[in-house]
């Protein structure tokens, strides 16, 4: 909204053409998102902790200490965040820009669907929300409208290819196979981030890590200069991604203030799901879906640590972990909570700095 109003009058105001820039609107995007989540955090929190009641319902089977020291805590908490980044995106993004509007309609619909999960299992009192199967059809489908939105976006081979890190001119042309390739990449990092969030911080700073790689990467790929130097594919427009990144990041870290431990609220399906969507979206959009599976490996390791315990309890009937996903395993070994978040939010880093050497790897 301020790059259309004053881009105009910065010919009248020379110094309205700091709205030119990628930079400077992704820095406002950021501390837009922030502020906007420090004012109205507390007043969401105060009317969650009264409409639920009991809160966020906490699982019998997990552990025992989580009963005692979690019970009562409000969830949705994914609600700040969302209104954060929408805010935040809205007045410092470029609008005419479609891919803006993909990710942020991802985001938003994603966030729905986890809202509604949320709000069954208060409402229930129940730690199962609705059907498994319709929440992933409803995933599945908004995440297939993305990706053929974003397939025609591109207009050229390059739009359904898939590119590999490390390799310069290494591509695989997936034609339309492209569209449940990226879906897939879209619904499984919505589901992955929402099994990593089980623990006071444990997944929105990984989240924050991850959105901060990815607008270092949107902003390099959307700009022709830097992403031949690095020897990365030029998507054009997708530079203005960064400020959508800048605007997670931004709520991400007003989101932090409330749910470091011990969390005053938990984000719930509506933020985990959202911002994991977020991320897929963001890296079908830029080309660089092989690179979030480096940048986000954290959780692909907790989902990873579900499908195995599943896989080993119904083919031999034992488990390989003392409890899945792999957090509650450290858990059960007798690891404190914020010993684990910390460790595990070192490994993000050290992924996210992996994932980033690969832009230069070629």
């Amino acid at each position: 909204m301020l790059h259309h109003l004053l881009v105009e009058l910065s010919d009248q105001v020379t110094v309205f053409n700091v709205f030119r820039y990628l930079t400077f609107r992704t820095g406002g995007a950021i501390m837009t998102a922030l502020i906007f989540v420090f004012l109205f955090g507390p007043a969401l929190i105060a009317v969650l902790r009264v409409r639920q009641g009991k809160g966020q319902p906490i699982r019998d089977d997990g552990p025992e200490r989580h009963i005692i020291e979690k019970q009562g805590t409000p969830t949705m908490g994914g609600l700040m965040i969302l209104s954060g980044i929408a805010v935040a995106t809205l007045l410092w993004a470029n609008l005419s820009n479609p891919y803006v509007w993909v990710v942020l309609l991802v985001t938003l619909g994603f966030g729905l669907i986890g809202l509604y999960d949320d709000y069954l299992k208060v409402s229930r009192s129940s730690t199962r929300g609705f059907s498994t199967k319709i929440k992933f059809t409803i995933e599945c489908v908004i995440a297939g409208v993305a990706c053929y939105v974003l397939a025609r976006l591109g207009g050229d081979q390059l739009s359904t290819s898939l590119a590999f890190p490390f390799f310069k001119n290494f591509v695989v042309d997936m034609g339309w196979f492209f569209l449940l390739f990226g879906a897939f990449v879209i619904v499984g990092a919505g589901n992955s981030v929402n099994l990593t969030d089980g623990l006071d911080g444990l997944a929105i700073v990984p989240v924050m890590i991850a959105a901060a790689s990815f607008g270092l990467i949107a902003y390099l790929t959307g700009n022709a200069v830097f992403s031949e130097y690095l020897q990365i594919h030029f998507v054009k427009g997708a530079g203005e991604l960064s400020v959508f990144c800048g605007a997670l990041l931004g709520a991400g870290l007003g989101f932090l203030w409330f749910n470091a431990p011990p969390a005053m609220i938990f984000m719930g399906d509506t933020g985990s799901l959202s911002l994991g969507g977020a991320l897929g979206a963001i890296a079908v959009a830029t080309k660089h879906e092989m690179v979030l599976a480096i940048v986000g490996g954290l959780f692909v390791l907790e989902a990873v640590s579900v499908i195995v315990q599943v896989a080993s309890f119904k083919l031999t009937g034992k488990r390989i972990f003392k409890m899945a996903p792999l957090h509650h395993h450290f858990e059960q070994k007798g690891w404190a909570e914020p010993t684990i978040v910390v460790r595990f939010w070192i490994i993000a880093v050290v992924l996210a700095l992996v994932g980033l050497a690969t832009l230069k790897l070629r």
